[in-house]
């Protein structure tokens, strides 16, 4: 699945597919924003770890769980 996070005061967007669930994601964000974490951490589905300040988030989006059709489709 797809990870688009916005960071305040930057141009570019961090993205990068996890094989974590869409519910485990959104579970993580909730915990950190409502407990007052002061960062996030995510494993992409190569191993690589990424690090958000949580006072930074302008906005997380989770792409769908869709499987990759195979062959052609019309």
């Amino acid at each position: 699945m797809e990870i688009r996070i916005g960071i305040t005061n930057s141009g570019r967007e961090l993205t990068f597919e996890t094989a974590e669930s869409a519910d485990a994601v959104k579970t993580a964000v909730a915990a950190a924003l409502d407990e007052g974490r002061t960062h996030l951490s995510f494993t992409d589905v190569k191993g690589n770890s990424y690090f958000v300040p949580s006072a930074n988030l302008a906005f997380v989006e989770i792409g769908t769980e869709e499987t990759r059709r195979v062959g052609f489709v019309a």
